[in-house]
């Protein structure tokens, strides 16, 4: 079994200290326009110590593709500075800093982007209450977030990160062409689960290049993907498997499993037997490293992800215990914060953005 306090070389070249990486998640905490803000430069340095990686919250690659009030931005060239004083404040503790890049797709509101009408591979809405129906991506459209996502990855690079991960899970816009359910196109973009994968295999073209490009240093690229969908017809987890098997050989510097839980066992009966977790390390064969998370919040639960996995990600613990990396490199288990995340976050200064989100989040019916 994988010790989390070894150190991990990527494909790339690039080292982490550990096997410890912060989740990507939601913070709401940029303007308006996507600039990032000091609160959120400070709440990313204030839970970069004793961390390997820190992986941001998603950052649109378009102004089309947000998803949210106070997400952070990475489509203009503007944004470098604030992006970079980021990047800095991650490295100042130590661990690597990657920026999450992603598209929102049909995961978002007319609202959110000043009322553009919400984008998708289909003109098929989500299944979720008050989902708007999006228009469909044109031809052209679909190359050119191709190339936005490129352009990101340079503006990563030109900021300082160490690398970017593209957000290929939670029903956002990758996601949206890969699923039979988002994705209905008759074109080369829809169809086959072959054509399906195109606008996943073009995403990373363009990302590679930019790095080949403008990369001076090794520069990781990673992956994040949802195992299964509940919709139907919608992606399961033999889907998964094949997608998997293909990004197994590209040059990716590790896959990212999005889940709640890291003991989660898939809803198709064929593959009961194990948990999801082990099905894809099994899958990966060892080529390429698996980023396990899903409730990480004590020694034992990086153990057992790291039976499976290279490396584990911890993400709501981390909100409410930002010192919770160092406690577990020092041995101070005995003070990891235990309480129900509804109660923890309550007793942390946070910004009201966070905090608010939070709210919403853990205490839905107040």
């Amino acid at each position: 079994m994988t010790n989390f306090n070894e150190t991990m070389t990527f494909p790339s070249g690039a080292t982490l200290k550990n096997r410890l990486m912060m989740a990507p998640m939601t913070t709401q905490l940029s303007f308006y326009n996507g600039v990032i803000t000091e609160d959120e430069i400070k709440y990313y340095a204030e839970r970069s110590n004793g961390l390997g990686a820190v992986i941001t919250g998603a950052a649109n690659v378009q102004d089309l593709g947000k998803g949210w009030p106070g997400e952070l931005s990475i489509a203009h060239d503007e944004m470098i500075p604030r992006l970079s004083e980021l990047a800095q404040a991650i490295q100042a503790k130590g661990a690597k800093a990657i920026i999450q890049i992603f598209h929102g797709g049909r995961m978002t509101k007319r609202a959110t982007l000043s009322g553009e009408q919400i984008v998708s591979a289909s003109a098929i809405p989500a299944e979720r209450p008050d989902a708007e129906t999006p228009r469909a991506l044109s031809e052209d459209e679909i190359k050119e977030t191709i190339i936005a996502f490129g352009e990101a990855t340079r503006r990563a690079i030109e900021a300082g990160f160490d690398g970017v991960e593209l957000h290929g899970a939670n029903t956002y816009l990758i996601q949206q062409f890969f699923s039979p359910h988002s994705n209905r196109r008759e074109d080369q973009w829809g169809g086959s689960i072959e054509n399906r994968y195109r606008f996943i295999d073009e995403l990373l073209k363009s990302v590679f290049q930019a790095v080949e490009k403008y990369a001076k240093k090794p520069f990781i690229v990673g992956y994040r993907f949802s195992p299964e969908e509940f919709e139907t017809p919608g992606i399961r987890l033999e889907d998964t498997i094949w997608l998997l098997e293909r990004l197994r050989e590209t040059k990716l510097d590790y896959l990212h499993v999005s889940l709640n839980t890291y003991d989660r066992v898939a809803h198709s009966e064929k593959y009961a037997d194990k948990t999801i977790l082990e099905y894809v390390h099994e899958t990966l064969q060892g080529k390429i490293p698996l980023v396990g998370v899903g409730n990480v919040r004590n020694r034992q639960d990086v153990e057992t992800v790291l039976a499976n996995a290279e490396l584990v990600a911890i993400g709501q613990q981390m909100i409410v215990d930002p010192d919770w990396a160092v406690k577990m490199v020092e041995d101070r288990d005995a003070e990891f914060v235990t309480k129900p995340f509804e109660e923890a976050y309550q007793e942390l200064y946070l910004p009201s953005p966070l905090y608010n989100f939070l709210n919403m989040r853990y205490q839905p019916s107040k």
